[in-house]
């Protein structure tokens, strides 16, 4: 057993081993070589489809360069217009200029040229000749019996001028006015020298060559090397693509003995290689088999051993297999063992956070936060929930996919925790919905103030998550608590937090000692108030602005609930509709149609009190004034008294007129004047004047700005204006008041 066992085992192997190097050195000489050459046709065929790609793309961008020039450019279209030609030489120079520029942005273009059909002219970059004297005149008699050929004429020659020399073109041409006009023709010509160059530049003719034969078969250009054509070299084509924009065929392949020396000369390589490889691998088979014979051997022996046992049983398996199959259990539980392990850690933290946050505190924490890793190492703490919210989450979700979402949440957790340990502060975070992270933060009880630190470490997350990963972050820190059984309360002060976002403001770091004393919500006052606002609105009463605005002060002083707020702003307009829908279309359109829906999209979106304060407060001026011109015909100092209102705001916009106002207020500019002269017997300008000169007396009075600035501030263009339109008004020039020191005389504009 002991001998024969090892020489049995060696030389077993050597039969095999050897048919099978043999047979796979082989296969695989043969492979490499047929794979050499279909991946070398493969290439050259990449190479040829880029050629043609490059070129068809060349041509296609010409024309399109050539063609929105002409159609973008007015000057060509007066350019067929003989008798506007005749009455302006500079649209001829206009227009050559434009071809020459035209055909100097791209070295393929050899001239571009226009035929005008009316009087047979033709204009070059040289100028304006006849058709008779046009040495390219066959060529445009021929287009003009094909006006709807799309396509590039074959290789011809093409001179301007009769002493010109010839040169080798290929040309199109396109009906003038575009697309399909009368007028004229426009003709490119493209320099076939500078295209033979451009193909010539993207083939290596020491690899590959490429033949471009015409429509005919005819040869139109080759790449071969010169060493090619005085060797005779033909060449095997092994691919041809067509060209549909010139109808040219390139014909590519392999110049003649490159591909057949690189294959002869890579098999001689792997012959030898095979040749030192089989050799290697005997000698290492030898004396592997030498060194791991005495280990095997005694493997062999517990195997024998259990196989006789398992013979017993009935269980006929081999040595290696029964090996092999141990090793594989003994992986898979170990792995098994390790993933539950973990996912058990992360379940347990997980839960262990859930039942802090609602109070349900396990027996022996300490321990339990020992066991699960996350036990702070300083002891006793100071502790804090706080709740992180991804602002703007829609945006958040629309501008990352799903695995970016996973992704930046799970990086988010590990750089809070990183920078709270980098501030010396102990930091446990998990999320706990969608959109909002709970973290547990605790602060050394030697700390003097525990709320600054965690508002400092807030502010630094902040910033880092907007530099780094471009989203924002809102912090709710909830009470500083000093043990783990009352970090219940830290979260639910964290919670009552973050629902008073917008009675806070758009500060992105919130805390619970920010909220005033909680006190009783009378919603009988807010509902008086609302109800007053309404009245005001519904009378005309002007006074509804300063309703609004104490509304506003009150729900940001008491610190309502977002949700308090917006169902408080939802009962005013629906207060409001009550009493204005049954009115007009108009109005029933405002609180029901796009306008309202934007409307409330808006407020959901609302950061905080001052941008509610903002959009309602447009919303409402609005209506108001479309409500106030909806009842002009009942009530016209209502309409008045806004006019009044809207001109005192605005006098100072220079573009102030009575077709402003008609506009603005969907009323005629006639009735605007009327209204004006009825009840002030004030004309609408000089009210304007009024109120400028008596703005300009106080500027001039009160501030040291100099009068040019000061006649712009108050809606004058220019200085000589506004000091003719003072002097008139005031008596003295505006230089004279200041250096009287004269007090403004407001006594004009308050008796309106």
């Amino acid at each position: 057993m002991r001998g024969n066992w090892y020489r049995r085992m060696l030389l077993s192997y050597f039969p095999i081993f050897l048919i099978t190097v043999a047979v796979l050195f082989f296969i695989f000489v043969i492979i490499v070589s047929d794979i050499s050459y279909k991946q070398t046709v493969k290439a050259d065929r990449i190479t040829t489809d880029y050629v043609v790609g490059r070129l068809t793309s060349s041509l296609k961008g010409i024309e399109m360069d050539v063609l929105e020039e002409v159609e973008k450019n007015k000057r060509y279209e007066d350019f067929l217009n003989v008798g506007l030609t005749e009455q302006d030489s500079e649209i001829i120079l206009d227009v050559a200029g434009s071809i020459r520029e035209l055909a100097s942005r791209d070295s393929l273009i050899e001239s571009i040229y226009i035929y005008r059909m009316k009087d047979q002219k033709v204009l070059t970059r040289s100028g304006l000749m006849d058709l008779e004297t046009f040495a390219d005149r066959v060529f445009l008699e021929e287009a003009l019996t094909k006006l709807d050929d799309r396509s590039w004429s074959p290789i011809r020659g093409y001179r301007e001028f009769s002493s010109n020399q010839e040169k080798r073109v290929i040309s199109a041409y396109r009906r003038e006015p575009l697309p399909f006009g009368n007028d004229g023709l426009v003709v490119i010509n493209l320099d076939m020298y500078a295209v033979e160059r451009t193909i010539r530049s993207m083939n290596s003719s020491e690899v590959s060559f490429l033949d471009v034969r015409d429509a005919s078969g005819e040869l139109v250009f080759s790449t071969r090397s010169a060493d090619m054509a005085l060797q005779g070299e033909k060449g095997r084509v092994v691919n041809r693509v067509t060209s549909e924009v010139l109808g040219w065929q390139f014909e590519s392949g392999l110049a003649a003995g490159q591909l057949f020396t690189w294959v002869s000369f890579i098999s001689y390589i792997w012959v030898v290689l095979g040749i030192v490889t089989v050799v290697a691998a005997l000698l290492y088979l030898i004396f592997i088999t030498r060194k791991n014979y005495q280990p095997i051997r005694a493997m062999v022996g517990r195997i024998e051993s259990l196989r006789q046992r398992e013979d017993e049983l009935g269980l006929k398996r081999d040595e290696l297999s029964m090996i092999d199959r141990a090793l594989e259990d003994l992986i898979r539980q170990a792995a098994d063992y390790e993933k539950q392990q973990r996912d058990n850690l992360l379940i347990g933290r997980r839960q262990l956070f859930y039942d802090l946050m609602q109070g349900e505190i396990p027996d022996r924490l300490e321990d339990r936060l020992k066991k699960l890793g996350v036990l702070p190492k300083e002891e006793p703490l100071q502790l804090a929930f706080v709740v992180v919210e991804i602002r703007n989450y829609p945006d958040f979700r629309s501008s990352f996919s799903e695995r970016d979402q996973h992704t930046l949440k799970f990086a988010l957790t590990n750089v809070l925790q990183e920078l709270a340990q980098i501030d010396g502060l102990y930091g446990w975070t998990e999320w706990i919905a969608e959109e909002r992270m709970g973290m547990i933060v605790g602060v050394s009880r030697n700390e003097l103030s525990a709320a600054e630190a965690i508002r400092g470490f807030a502010d630094k997350g902040k910033a880092w998550v907007e530099q780094h990963f471009r989203f924002p972050l809102l912090f709710c820190v909830g009470h500083v608590e000093r043990d783990w059984q009352r970090i219940d309360r830290s979260y639910k002060a964290a919670l009552d937090v973050l629902q008073h976002k917008l009675s806070l403001g758009q500060e992105a770091i919130l805390m619970s000692e920010d909220l005033p004393e909680a006190a009783d919500r009378k919603w009988h006052e807010y509902v008086r108030m609302i109800s007053e606002l309404v009245r005001d609105f519904r009378h005309l009463d002007g006074d509804w602005r300063m309703r609004l605005d104490q509304w506003f002060e009150q729900m940001s002083q008491d610190c309502l609930k977002d949700e308090d707020i917006r169902m408080l702003l939802q009962m005013m307009m629906d207060m409001l509709g009550y009493e204005m829908i049954p009115l007009s279309a108009e109005l029933r359109d405002v609180f029901q149609g796009p306008e309202g829906k934007r409307l409330r999209k808006d407020t959901e979106k609302a950061g905080d009190l001052e941008q509610l304060k903002s959009l309602y407060s447009e919303h409402l001026t609005g209506l108001y004034r479309l409500y106030v011109a909806h009842s002009e015909t009942k009530n016209h100092r209502a309409m008045v008294s806004e006019l009044k209102t809207y001109i005192e705001e605005n006098f100072e916009n220079p573009d102030l007129s009575l077709k402003h106002i008609s506009d603005r207020f969907h009323i005629s500019a006639k009735y605007a004047s009327y209204l004006f002269k009825e009840e002030f017997n004030l004309k609408f300008v000089d009210f304007i004047v009024q109120l400028r000169m008596e703005r300009a007396q106080e500027l001039l009075a009160e501030t040291d700005d100099t009068i040019q600035n000061i006649s712009i501030r108050v809606g004058y263009a220019n200085s000589i204006t506004f000091g003719r339109v003072f002097k008139r008004i005031v008596g003295v020039t505006p230089g004279d008041y200041r250096k009287l020191k004269l007090k403004p005389d407001r006594t004009r504009h308050s008796g309106i």
